[in-house]
């Protein structure tokens, strides 16, 4: 996007509070006959359904009037991509379902770390995880086999947590553990209660190449695998200002580590937004819900609804991007003069073609792999009652200054811009269902 395109479209996205949309057209909003839909929601969770434990009043109307027909199903594909960690799909969908007043299964949730499913060469191995909530049950239901917490860890190595005197051993030191399991891989689910603790054993872990017994390895040119789900700096809760995600304690142990060793720490695995295999994951959670919708029309555009310019927005946009360059890879292939050039989708390449399984597939031996789809764009809407809350008289919308995504996200200033600018979820449903014509109301 051009930097005159930017501006013009801050200019005429965010230049009044006064009405519903902030989106401007001039065209009237379609009520018009019924059809079926050819698009797919992607739902941010906290800071545009809901703020701690309340629902946001503009989402819960949006469902129960417009998303959700007089039956209580979804009237277009609808998944919930949250980057939060600390709880099962299964919870969260009670949760949400109990919130907004409407039925939400498993299946529609998206956690973080539900991408974890892909990397099933981890599933066998030793590894710890890192979090808080029943991140061993998490772990399990996922497909992990033989996991370490790192409450496991301090009771067998005491003499290891030592920032909090009050935590101290009260009993003399003891020879460290030797039945101890050489972990094997490291997970990271969210941003920990104790941020020294699980900085502490984790570089132990880094530093030892998982066998805590043994003395610190000299050799650190290459360290255990380490997997990370939610990225998010900063995330809204129901204080007024944002407060620290585990993209912050992230940045943490990355500094600690390369301070420590001289090298930067390398992640194995990024998952939650704005990673591209998030979306690409949530993009094969559109197309199951379409199909158990028996909907015919084939999925071509997305709309990511979110509040945070460099999660929700960063992470749409750049999947987008990389659609849009795979379409143009596609169109050079099938004009080439020879015609028989032929890649790997991009999809796959980047997922290594892993297995996708869901709540409801867990238990099937078959599972779906991820293929190239017919998605031909993905979109982004802000909307103004999360991380991004601007004040009324406040000028439009500008690129953030700083850079708040992951360290080794790609940065493009022009994937900060979203396609659309909405006050709330109810106005983002007004703006979408009005550029697919589809019916306010079934």
């Amino acid at each position: 996007m051009s930097t005159a395109a930017l501006h013009k479209v801050s200019r005429t996205c965010l230049n009044s509070f006064k009405t519903s949309l902030i989106y401007t057209s001039s065209s009237k909003l379609h009520y018009g006959s019924s059809k079926e839909p050819n698009f797919g929601l992607l739902f941010d969770i906290d800071g545009v359904l809901i703020r701690g434990k309340k629902a946001i009043p503009a989402a819960k109307k949006a469902f129960k009037q417009k998303l959700v027909n007089k039956d209580g199903k979804f009237r277009v594909p609808t998944v919930f991509v949250t980057n939060a960690g600390n709880a099962l799909a299964q919870t969260k969908a009670e949760q949400l379902s109990k919130l907004l007043e409407v039925e939400i299964t498993s299946e529609q949730v998206m956690m973080s770390h539900s991408p974890l499913r892909m990397f099933d060469e981890f599933h066998d191995k030793c590894v710890l995880l890192s979090g808080q909530g029943p991140v061993d049950k998490i772990a399990e239901r996922i497909g992990f086999q033989n996991t370490i917490t790192i409450d496991q860890i301090r009771s067998a190595f005491p003499n290891l947590d030592m920032v909090d005197h009050q935590r101290r051993p009260k009993l003399p030191p003891h020879a460290p553990s030797d039945t101890f399991p050489k972990i094997e891989a490291v997970v990271l689910f969210g941003e920990p209660v104790r941020w020294e603790t699980n900085l502490q054993l984790i570089i132990d872990i880094l530093l030892t190449h998982g066998s805590l017994s043994d003395p610190i390895v000299e050799t650190t040119d290459k360290h255990l695998p380490v997997l990370a789900c939610n990225m998010d700096l900063l995330w809204m809760s129901e204080s007024h200002m944002p407060r620290f995600g585990h993209g912050t304690f992230m940045h943490c142990l990355e500094s600690v580590y390369e301070k420590m060793v001289g090298k930067p720490l390398t992640y194995t695995a990024l998952m939650g937004k704005p990673s591209e295999i998030t979306y690409m994951y949530a993009e094969q959670l559109i197309r199951k819900q379409s199909a158990r919708m028996g909907l015919s029309a084939p999925v071509k555009t997305l709309y990511a609804i979110g509040d945070n310019p460099m999660a929700d927005i960063y992470g749409a946009n750049l999947y987008n991007k990389r659609i849009k360059e795979q379409q143009e890879l596609t169109q050079i292939q099938a004009t080439s003069e020879s015609g028989t050039v032929r890649s790997q989708p991009w999809r796959q390449v980047h997922a290594g073609i892993r297995s996708i399984t869901t709540a409801a597939t867990q238990n099937d031996p078959v599972t779906s792999q991820v293929q190239e789809s017919h998605v031909e764009s993905c979109h982004s809407v802000l909307v103004c009652t999360g991380v991004y809350s601007p004040q009324p008289g406040e000028s439009p919308y500008q690129i953030p200054p700083v850079f708040h995504g992951p360290r080794d996200i790609e940065f493009d200033v022009n994937l900060c811009m979203p396609s659309y600018i909405t006050k709330d979820a109810n106005a983002a449903l007004d703006v979408i269902f009005d550029l697919q014509k589809f019916p306010m109301t079934s």
